[in-house]
């Protein structure tokens, strides 16, 4: 490669910037879904531990819209100076299949810093319907209509019960909720089945609301121990987890991103974080911006072979 002069004090320019950060400006994390949400929590019990680890201001920005593709879309745009992170959900793996134009090319626009906290999905079912586990819903679902609620189009939630729903040779109606509402369309009747991630819906099962009676990871959670895993019941090769990702733009010094690798593990260690993560059935383990990239691959492949066999469209 031949450096011009203008360029070569590009670069110069760079390195020094990279050098002083993070004492210029504070730190932006960029947040793909609505407040409450629970890639908006972890992004909000991050936040204040990088920013005392840092001894810089860390501000959450929720940039909501196409199931995080608005908030890609500018991320993307961003200069890779370790000012602006992105935080969003499995969606991120989804939406280049799901999505005529997600607006980004989720290996080349972006470098992967963290996986943050997963949580299995779970199928939960109003106290009324007659079925404590899946196969005897699958049963009742030959003989009488059913619906589920999902988290939306798209989402794990939605392409895991479709998965389920293949493997069954069953039909059950789709009913797309927004996610804080989902497990209380269950709850309250208006659909007979649910699935959802766990931390909405935690709640409702331990409260009597609802009845758990299926989680989509390859072991039971530690959330609800008694719930088994859909493969424990007749179905094979699940895995299906929602989980949250801190990425940055791509180009950034690779510096840069084992600090705030370090720096993010860290704060995810924090006992009170670990804590509140648990109680909301949130699991996680340290691991490498190259080892999360090593997962990506392997995510974007699977759900993009389960948008195509389902038939998902974005609307």
């Amino acid at each position: 490669m031949r450096f011009t002069p203008l360029l070569f004090a590009a670069v110069l320019s760079f390195a020094a910037a990279a050098q002083d950060w993070p004492k210029q400006k504070p730190i932006h994390i960029v947040v793909g879904f609505a407040p409450a949400s629970t890639t908006d929590l972890v992004a909000r019990l991050v936040a204040p531990k990088l920013a005392e680890a840092l001894d810089q201001s860390v501000l959450v920005d929720n940039r909501p819209g196409a199931a995080g593709n608005v908030a890609a879309q500018q991320v993307k745009r961003a200069a890779p100076d370790g000012y602006t992170l992105f935080v969003t959900s499995v969606a991120y793996a989804v939406n280049p299949t799901l999505y005529p134009n997600a607006g980004y090319d989720p290996v080349q626009d972006f470098v992967p810093v963290i996986l943050g906290p997963s949580t299995p999905n779970i199928i939960t079912v109003n106290p009324a319907v007659p079925a404590s586990n899946l196969q005897e819903l699958i049963e009742l679902a030959r003989k009488t209509p059913l619906s589920y609620a999902s988290s939306g189009i798209g989402t794990t939630t939605h392409l895991s019960m479709e998965r389920i729903k293949q493997q069954a040779k069953v039909d059950i109606t789709h009913v797309p909720y927004q996610p804080a509402q989902a497990v209380g369309a269950a709850a309250g009747g208006h659909t007979q089945i649910s699935c959802t991630s766990m931390p909405p819906a935690v709640t409702q099962a331990k409260a009597g609301k609802v009845r758990a009676i299926a989680v989509t990871s390859a072991q039971r959670s530690p959330a609800l121990p008694e719930v088994p895993t859909v493969n424990e019941q007749g179905f094979s090769g699940f895995d299906d987890l929602t989980w949250t990702g801190f990425f940055v733009p791509a180009g950034m010094p690779q510096d840069l991103v084992n600090r705030l690798n370090s720096e993010i593990n860290r704060a995810l260690l924090a006992p009170e974080v670990a804590e509140r993560l648990a109680q909301l059935g949130l699991e996680w383990k340290t691991n490498t911006s190259g080892e999360f990239a090593a997962f990506l691959r392997a995510e974007i492949e699977k759900w993009s072979r389960a948008v195509k066999e389902s038939g998902a469209k974005a609307d």
